[in-house]
């Protein structure tokens, strides 16, 4: 009988993928891990990882599997908070749950499922695997979930063929709702709890409050750019893959100083709220950052041409094939289906393979391309790649 360590996480999609596997006839055990013990900046309520603990037991006593807890916390420190701090002090945005599922489920995870003498590591995402032959060589493909709402292949777009090979998805080809019905019917604690929001195993944090741990605040200008300056200065005529991806480039003396910050490693493309800079016909979003000269852009308005961009780059050593057997030669182009953000729909788009990397342009202008976020891209419903937008 093989064994499959569960990543029993305290919610009800993993202990309804424990249930499913020992359905199947899997020597099943599940595994809790602890990531976090700090709770700076965490919002109260946010954290629970007592109650987490507490409902993953509850649910391997109901299913009657064995119940373990792995202490991941200073390896989560170090390959995920770490470079979540080092991120945001370039001006980057990142994405803790991508790099979690990379460096921590499927990587240190994966070695404590060994040490138990698992033959594979299953959790809770709504996503699919398959295997094919190519060359005589068995590939593994990861596939959307079947619920269109819950697919998080996007957070797995990181995983290489080696950690596919141990990896099971047990609900990938189950609908939410129906998670929901089972997890009732079997009466499990997890039945109806809430889904957890917010950093992977941190919860929903102030960020601010958070990333002042290691980033220092420091007062700096608010700058507004006009809606005209984007179309007249910025955007040029050329329509080449490689002008489509560059970001607009500002400066202070292109708009007006509308306030001030505490610090624009702070913010993110996009951003709304935390301005506190009122009294404008339109709201105000955030454009761009400039940590150097530690400046925040903004524009008024949602249709502000500032939030859009037909283009991105990831830079060569960013670049990642969950298919590497698919993976495009310099000089090369190739239509995909892309997606820069979890729960985004698939953006119709062309990759060009440069010397440089790799340049993504897009059919329709994309709101809020931000540096640091994953850019992941698929053929029908398979996730062949993806890379760290520059």
């Amino acid at each position: 009988m093989k064994r499959v360590v569960v990543g029993l996480s305290g919610g009800v999609d993993s202990s309804v993928a424990a249930y499913v596997l020992k359905e199947q006839g899997y020597d099943v055990v599940g595994l809790f891990m602890k990531n976090w013990h700090d709770t700076t900046g965490v919002l109260h309520g946010d954290c629970p990882f007592d109650d987490d603990y507490n409902f993953a037991q509850m649910v391997a006593r109901k299913l009657n599997i064995p119940f373990e807890m792995v202490d991941l916390s200073e390896q989560y420190r170090k390959r995920v908070v770490d470079y979540m701090f080092d991120e945001y002090s370039r001006g980057r945005t990142p994405n803790p749950d991508v790099l979690c599922n990379r460096e921590i489920k499927f990587d240190e995870f994966l070695k404590a499922a060994l040490k138990l003498d698992a033959d594979y590591v299953a959790t809770g995402h709504y996503c699919r695997k398959d295997e094919i032959e190519v060359n005589g060589k068995t590939v593994y493909r990861l596939l959307a979930g079947v619920d269109p709402n819950k697919d998080q292949s996007y957070f797995l777009c990181q995983l290489n063929q080696e950690q596919l090979t141990k990896a099971l998805f047990p609900i990938g080809d189950v609908i939410k709702p129906e998670v929901r019905r089972i997890a009732t019917e079997l009466g499990l604690a997890t039945a109806q709890r809430k889904d957890s929001q917010g950093i992977c195993f941190v919860g929903k944090v102030d960020l601010p409050v958070f990333l002042q741990q290691k980033l220092v605040a420091k007062k700096g200008d608010i700058i507004e750019i006009p809606k005209d300056f984007i179309n007249k200065d910025t955007a040029g005529n050329s329509s080449s893959f490689k002008d489509l991806a560059a970001p607009f480039d500002y400066n202070p003396q292109a708009g007006k100083k509308v306030g001030t910050h505490q610090g624009a490693h702070f913010y993110t493309i996009g951003q709304r709220k935390g301005l506190n800079v009122g009294g404008t016909p339109e709201p105000l979003f955030v454009l761009a950052i400039d940590v150097d000269k530690n400046i925040v852009y903004v524009g008024q308005g949602q249709d502000h041409p500032g939030l859009y961009r037909s283009g991105l780059l990831i830079p060569k050593d960013e670049i990642h094939w969950v298919r590497p057997d698919m993976a495009m030669q310099i000089g090369e182009a190739k239509d995909f289906l892309i997606r820069i953000r979890y729960r985004q729909p698939l953006q119709q788009g062309r990759l060009h393979r440069e010397e440089e990397g790799m340049y993504i342009t897009f059919t329709q202008p994309q709101r809020g391309i931000t540096s640091g976020q994953f850019a992941a891209w698929y053929l029908d419903d398979e996730l062949i790649g993806s890379g760290v937008i520059v």
